[in-house]
C-alpha cells in the first residue's frame, strides 16, 4: 500500500474554521461520493490545532489529508477517472493551491506502538 500526504492551506481571505467547515461538509462528500473513491481505502481529514498550544503565530498549514491506496497504479487510476477534475476544481475553492505539499509514502515503519 502507498499513502498520499497532503499538507493544506486556506484560501486567502477565509478563517481556519471556515476552511474547516468547507473541507469536512463539503469536500469531504464529494470525494467520498465520486467515481475515483473506488481506488481509495482510506480517506482522513486531520485538522491542525489552532492556535498550537503557547504559540502565538498560527500553523503552516490547517490540515493534512492521507489517502490510502493499494499501488502507485490504483493512485494514477483514480486520478483518471471523469469526474477527478470535478474535485480538482472544488480544491480550488477552499485551498491556496500554490501551497498545497505532497508526498506519495510507501507503508511506515513502525517504530512506537501497533
Amino acid at each position: 500500500m502507498i499513502r498520499l500526504v497532503s499538507m493544506l492551506k486556506r484560501k486567502p481571505g477565509t478563517t481556519h474554521q471556515e476552511f474547516l467547515d468547507y473541507w469536512f461538509d463539503i469536500h469531504g462528500p464529494l470525494i467520498r461520493n465520486c467515481s475515483a473513491a473506488k481506488y481509495v481505502r482510506r480517506y482522513e481529514q486531520h485538522a491542525a490545532v489552532w492556535p498550537p498550544a503557547g504559540s502565538r503565530h498560527e500553523p503552516d498549514f490547517d490540515g493534512v489529508t492521507i489517502q490510502i491506496f493499494d499501488s502507485a497504479e490504483q493512485f494514477n487510476a483514480h486520478m483518471s477517472e471523469p469526474d477527478f477534475p470535478l474535485v480538482m476544481a472544488d480544491t480550488e475553492k477552499f485551498l491556496d493551491t500554490s501551497k498545497i505539499h505532497w508526498v506519495l509514502t510507501e507503508e511506515p515503519v513502525v517504530v512506537i506502538g501497533e
